[in-house]
């Protein structure tokens, strides 16, 4: 460890959204947290029952479209200069850390500035998603495995991707997808995927806010459905999710309103770095 940093970062997975998900583990690190970088998809119920309340809480969340996203060399650098202040900081990211979490990038700032760190992982969107619509992402006949993907209008997907896409052979889960979901359907289909086949949009997953959306390729299609999706959806993919109908157990909400807080725009983004910078280094006893 370099000198000057007897901190430790630990990254906490917070699950999906329903409180009761957190683990044991997660719960028991945020007790002795003394500093929180948190995104924005994390219930606040996370936030009040479970951690430490001496700690200073710091949102850094990303919201897509939004000017109040925190830029992640941003954040890369407050976690260094967190570890260097603090015995215990805690990076609490929705659902699990290693999930299209950017952790690499701050995986490498911290390693690149000697700080310790640990990885705790919480249950994944998709994993909360699936048990809470009554969907096994896997079963016999169904699905041989799982493909977790994510797809904007730049991604670059060749053909001959797409085509072993639509053969449905393993369940399509798309993260961050909801807004290109028209693209989506188009190019399955374009590459031979059966019309009938199901899938749905679980928006909000595992909150009080929690909707369904189900249909087919081919009806999505021909019906021009132009839904507006509540962020964070998850959309589940294949024969498997024929059988939300028949194991549902959670009714949708009517209220489909923002379970997650929008982001606040802070003045001025240098804020965020600088709000702790006269705070005294942790000590090495």
């Amino acid at each position: 460890m370099k000198e000057g940093f007897a901190g430790k970062v630990f990254f906490v997975g917070a699950g999906p959204g329903d409180p009761s998900l957190l683990t044991v583990k997660a719960a028991n690190i945020l007790k002795i947290a003394d500093a929180v970088i948190v995104d924005r998809l994390v219930s606040e119920d996370i936030l009040t029952e479970f951690v430490n309340p001496k700690a200073h809480i710091i949102p850094v969340g990303k919201q897509g479209g939004s000017d109040a996203s925190k830029p992640q060399y941003e954040i890369n650098s407050l976690l260094v200069k967190m570890a260097k202040r603090f015995k215990n900081t805690v990076r609490l990211k929705g659902g699990d850390v290693s999930m299209f979490s950017n952790i690499l990038d701050e995986l490498t700032a911290l390693r690149s500035a000697g700080v310790t760190y640990e990885i705790i992982p919480g249950i994944t969107a998709v994993s909360g998603a699936a048990a809470y619509t009554g969907i096994p992402l896997t079963a016999r006949g169904y699905a041989t495995g799982v493909r977790l993907l994510t797809y904007y209008q730049t991604s670059a997907v060749s053909s001959e991707a797409w085509n072993e896409l639509a053969r449905f052979e393993d369940t399509l889960v798309f993260y961050m997808s909801g807004n290109n979901l028209q693209n989506v359907v188009s190019k399955l289909l374009q590459a031979g995927a059966e019309p009938t086949m199901p899938f749905i949009v679980v928006e909000q997953a595992t909150t009080p806010n929690q909707y369904v959306h189900a249909f087919t390729l081919e009806e999505y299609v021909l019906k021009n459905y132009d839904t507006s999706f509540v962020s964070p959806s998850l959309v589940i993919m294949g024969r498997v999710a024929a059988l939300y109908h028949q194991f549902a157990w959670l009714p949708g909400s009517a209220d489909r309103s923002a379970y997650f807080k929008p982001l606040k725009k802070i003045s001025e983004s240098i804020e965020l770095l600088t709000a702790y910078q006269n705070l005294p280094h942790v000590s090495r006893a």
